[in-house]
């Protein structure tokens, strides 16, 4: 697939290292031109200007949640384009959400953002687990994703499973207001109970 990455940081990183090691073709688009070029060198990936960034089969936002609608809004008319969300609405100190219980990031990007096709993927994954590849402790690591478009659902799980991971059907776009909190507690237990960040959430489940 053609996969457009919104953004420069480490999930950008992540995402670009592992979607190249499955044979995707992978662009850059970011506000900062020198950080994105330096890391599209980086990777062997393709720097792009905002005129060009929607031209892919799948956008991927990988900003903060608060750049993201105005991230989205510099690519022009994204109507029909499929768009993954992986941010968590964290506050600054990482320590509880800026919004939730009746909305979520996912759900306020579409709907400031009228025609995109918007799946919640990849925001319970930390970068260091993308760069280190899709297992912990010889287990696919599980990607939820959430969406009321079912094709575009469909399109984004079989980019999850090309990666090597577990992609977990988490119903509509609504549960996204139980992933993004799955993320802020996943950033917990990493950083503040001392587990470290070669983690991700899963459920057990009896045969």
């Amino acid at each position: 697939m053609k996969v457009t990455l919104i953004g420069s940081g480490s999930m950008a990183e992540g995402l670009a290292v592992r979607l190249t090691a499955s044979d995707h073709y992978v662009q850059i688009y970011g506000r900062n031109a020198d950080k994105v070029a330096a890391l599209a060198d980086k990777l062997g990936v393709k720097p792009v200007e905002a005129a060009k960034a929607a031209n892919a089969d799948i956008i991927i936002i990988a900003t903060p949640y608060n750049n993201a609608v105005e991230a989205l809004s510099r690519l022009g008319d994204l109507s029909g384009r499929v768009v993954i969300d992986i941010t968590n609405p964290l506050t600054p100190d990482f320590m509880s959400l800026s919004i939730g219980h009746s909305t979520s990031a996912a759900e306020e990007i579409a709907r400031a953002v009228p025609g995109i096709r918007l799946v919640k993927a990849f925001n319970t994954v930390f970068a260091q687990v993308l760069q280190r590849g899709h297992e912990i402790a010889g287990t696919a690591v599980p990607v939820y994703v959430a969406a009321d478009d079912a094709e575009a659902k469909r399109t984004v799980t079989a980019l999850v499973r090309s990666l090597g991971f577990a992609p977990v059907d988490a119903g509509s776009l609504a549960n996204a207001r139980y992933l993004e909190p799955l993320g802020g507690l996943n950033i917990y237990f990493a950083y503040e109970a001392g587990f470290g960040t070669a983690i991700a959430p899963a459920w057990l489940k009896d045969s």
